[in-house]
């Protein structure tokens, strides 16, 4: 098995750490330079126009000195670690304070509208510098008229540094991010990865028709809800395969058996073996043979409906008590024979339920047929209904042979005769109980059974209470 989805999930870990140190290294750096840029250069012209306004102006006016104008330059050089110049329109510099003297120079190319409509330009300044600097500038006007400029430069060094700096913290902390990310991956390797993993090597096993094997995940989640599920399939499926083995065994001799008695018939009828006055004996014989395979093919159309597209009800209201007594007629003829006797203790005169009429006929055949079977000559069913919580509770009791304990479970079943129902009655296909407990539960209710051996059988099933009571 091929291990896709992790390694899905670790490209996919590597990348988000690629992505985001690229990120780190291209965008964020180049937005952290420009803000401290825009910073830098806001406050150094702050700066420029303070000179401009309190020192600058009063120089061209010759109200201060040369000297205490460099004085309080130097000082303000010193405080922001920049060079200060004051130039003239046509680019002289007449004073200069900082760690280079200019005083006097000439700026070569100098053109005011370099900076275009900014304040501020990183660059030589005209190769005045070995490296780029900010350079800030402020106008100096005296009698509305601009006589010079405040110059300030301070390395880009400084900012790149800061930024560096900035950079550096966001770096620590995606590595902290990254680890917490690995910590949040191993942590879904191990609850996550490593149970689907267990769970998709079990659905192999599944595959290949080992329903043996086992996912043994137990976690209180949906994970541990699929492995359980998944166990609960393979059981099923172990199950299914078993009553399919058991089903194809069984068919094959409830078919068999009426087969080869008729093959065996007809052979010793042709071959003169059964002299032709005592062949009506046997036709007899092979006609009841053939009404069982009859039975048998109607039974398991009859399940095979159910069991492909589910059972088609057509609900209606009906009285349940004429149902019983109109399906109690039908079994005089065989009740004379064995003087069996019925007792219908219904209640009320008529009784409405909500359901499929012809399909509860079939299930109060099938179990009166059944006690009909397996009563003992002579004795009684009891055909009973009771109303209680908005439901009808329907009874059919004998005092027949019973069904033993270790086979109660067992006669929902298809094609599962006990051994005793096996040799009272060989005609039975054993799919009467199933169609019974399809029809019942098709519903939505329920059908029980209660049975001691040697001492009767009782089947209860309960039927919705049809709203309205007609009269």
């Amino acid at each position: 098995m091929k291990r896709r989805l992790y390694i899905k999930l670790l490209f996919g870990y590597l990348l988000f750490v690629l992505t985001c140190c690229l990120i780190a290294a291209t965008f964020t750096y180049h937005a952290v330079y420009r803000r401290l840029e825009e910073k830098e250069a806001n406050s150094l012209y702050r700066e420029a126009a303070l000179i401009s306004s309190n020192y600058a102006r009063n120089y061209f006016n010759s109200s201060m000195s040369v000297e205490s104008m460099e004085m309080q330059l130097s000082a303000l050089s010193a405080y922001l670690n920049a060079e200060i110049w004051i130039v003239d329109a046509g680019g002289t510099v007449l004073i200069s304070a900082g760690s280079t003297n200019f005083d006097d120079e000439i700026i070569l190319d100098f053109d005011i509208t370099d900076f275009g409509n900014k304040y501020y330009r990183i660059s030589t300044f005209y190769q005045c510098f070995s490296e780029n600097t900010l350079s800030v500038f402020s106008p100096i006007p005296v009698n509305y008229r601009v006589r010079g400029y405040v110059l300030i430069h301070k390395p880009e060094r400084s900012i790149i540094a800061s930024a560096n700096s900035f950079i550096t913290v966001i770096y620590e902390t995606l590595a902290l991010i990254f680890l917490a990310a690995l910590l949040v991956f191993l942590l879904f390797t191990i609850v996550i990865y490593f149970p689907i993993r267990k769970i998709t090597r079990v659905a192999d096993e599944y595959v290949q028709g080992n329903f043996e094997a086992a996912a043994a995940v137990h976690t209180n989640d949906e994970i541990g809800y699929l492995a359980a599920s998944l166990s609960f399939m393979a059981n099923e499926l172990r199950t299914l395969e078993d009553d399919q083995k058991k089903f194809i065994s069984n068919v094959s001799h409830d078919f068999r058996s009426p087969l080869t008695s008729i093959k065996g018939y007809v052979e010793a009828m042709l071959d003169g073996t059964i002299p032709v006055e005592t062949q009506e004996k046997y036709l007899n014989i092979i006609l009841y043979e053939t009404e069982r395979l009859n039975k048998l093919t109607r039974s398991l159309l009859e399940l095979n409906k159910i069991g492909s597209r589910g059972i088609m009800l057509d609900i209606t209201d009906f009285d349940v008590n004429l149902l019983i007594k109109k399906t109690v007629r039908t079994f005089e003829g065989v009740c004379m024979k064995k003087q069996i006797s019925f007792h219908l203790i219904l209640t009320g005169e008529k009784l409405f339920v909500t359901a499929d009429f012809g399909k509860i006929q079939q299930v109060l055949y099938n179990l009166i047929d059944n006690a009909v079977k397996f009563s003992h000559d002579s004795s009684a069913i009891a055909v009973e209904t009771t109303e209680k919580n908005e439901k009808v509770f329907v009874s059919v009791k004998d005092t027949g042979i019973g069904i033993p304990k270790d086979s109660i479970q067992k006669i929902w079943e298809r094609f599962y005769k006990t051994d005793l129902s096996r040799g009272k009655d060989k005609k039975g296909t054993g799919l009467g109980l199933s169609i019974v407990k399809e029809i019942v539960q098709a519903h939505g209710e329920n059908i029980n059974v209660i049975s001691t051996e040697g001492v009767g059988t009782e089947f209860i099933f309960t039927l919705p209470l049809a709203r309205v009571q007609k009269q």
